[in-house]
């Protein structure tokens, strides 16, 4: 069976979707992450769909899912790389995708990601050792 391949980076997976994914393929890719996610304990799962061209519905409320499992599971989801065509598929299909936060390359997806976590404790410590 294929599989989409799953990153670890720090404490952030990194999904990069090269194919076009059919239903099967999402719904594996789907159980993969949340079995990672708890698994590394991540605290942020980046999705890259610039490759991607087409989304149905199914796998707008595939992305949907995703952020909302793992939400549950104290991560962050960003998706980068969407394509206007995809964005106004996703707008036609009346999937607005909460929860879903998107940018529009993978390194300002990055950068949100660690926004949205907020800086570790012992980061905290050191910014607050530097004013004193």
């Amino acid at each position: 069976m294929d599989r989409i391949p799953i990153l670890k980076m720090g404490e952030f997976l990194l999904v990069t979707i090269q194919v076009d994914l059919y239903d099967r393929l999402a719904l594996t890719l789907e159980s993969d992450l949340m079995n990672m996610v708890s698994r590394t304990e991540a605290k942020g799962v980046l999705i890259d769909i610039s490759s991607v061209s087409i989304v149905d519905s199914f796998m707008g409320r595939i992305l949907g899912n995703i952020a909302s499992m793992s939400k549950i599971m104290d991560a962050e989801t960003v998706v980068v790389g969407m394509q206007p065509a995809v964005a106004i598929t996703l707008v036609e299909l009346g999937l607005t995708l909460s929860g879903v936060h998107t940018a529009l390359d993978v390194e300002m997806g990055m950068e949100l990601l660690r926004n949205k976590i907020g800086p570790k404790p012992n980061e905290e410590e050191d910014l607050y050792d530097d004013i004193i």
